[in-house]
């Protein structure tokens, strides 16, 4: 009951968020159950007439967006900057706005998208809020398949202070096929990800810059600084919360 609650939160969350799309934007589109939730309410808004264009992704954000309607467009032939983006995300600190991304695997072509956008919008349910990034959620480094055990290991070694651990996402495996141990999830650009589970991080920026310094990470799923907007869905309602701002819109 909780979960459907939560999904319900969401979804009027994802519904607000796309009414406030203009009509002609340029969108990026991202992924994950939340992110499908606002699909359906773009798809809605498409078939009422809004027009939009898309840019994915993900893989699969491309062919749930193609088959609502949505006009897409190729990241690589963007000639321009995105009027907004529209995600989800893992964990939101007020007032800040940071955020954790990535449980969907696609954290690094997030990134791309967010900072290729004028606008990052964000859409989540209340359990989202957290008080200090890692609370509840491992940090997701996306790093190239070579050498992945010693990039672990620096990783690890980074970690060491905060007492945390690393393991590497699988992909998911037939409920029979106990061993051998599944496969690595692999993503859409044929990386791994590394789930960092470092706990209540103090200083996100500093760990972030450290992260993302290390040989064989490509990116990781700390937006700092990268959220104007989080549409916040709970039992009372929508809040709207503005980045950096002790002020929210109901």
């Amino acid at each position: 009951m909780q979960d459907d609650a939560r999904n319900n939160w969401k979804r009027s969350a994802a519904q607000a968020a796309v009414a406030e799309i203009p009509d002609g934007a340029l969108i990026g589109l991202g992924s994950g159950t939340t992110a499908e939730l606002m699909l359906v309410a773009l798809a809605a808004r498409v078939r009422a007439g809004l027009q939009v264009t898309g840019v994915p992704t993900s893989e699969r954000t491309r062919a749930l967006a193609s088959a609502f309607g949505v006009r897409l467009l190729d990241f690589d032939g963007l000639s321009t900057t995105l009027d907004m983006s529209l995600d989800g995300a893992d964990e939101v600190t007020l007032p800040a706005l940071d955020l954790i991304k990535g449980r969907g695997g696609a954290l690094l072509h997030e990134k791309q998208i967010a900072l290729a956008s004028r606008q990052r919008i964000i859409i989540v349910d209340d359990s989202k809020l957290v008080t200090a990034l890692g609370t509840h959620t491992a940090i997701p480094v996306e790093v190239v398949p070579f050498g992945w055990r010693q990039t672990m290991q620096r990783l690890e070694a980074l970690g060491a202070a905060l007492g945390g651990q690393i393991t590497i996402r699988a992909a998911l495996a037939e409920p029979a096929a106990a061993t051998p141990p599944p496969a690595p999830f692999v993503t859409d650009s044929g990386n791994y990800i590394l789930d960092c589970g470092f706990g209540p991080i103090a200083q996100p920026a500093e760990l972030a810059a450290q992260i993302k310094a290390l040989t064989g990470v490509v990116d990781h799923g700390l937006f700092i600084g990268m959220t104007e907007r989080v549409y916040v869905g709970g039992a009372d309602g929508v809040r709207v919360f503005i980045s950096n701002s002790d002020r929210y819109e109901s």
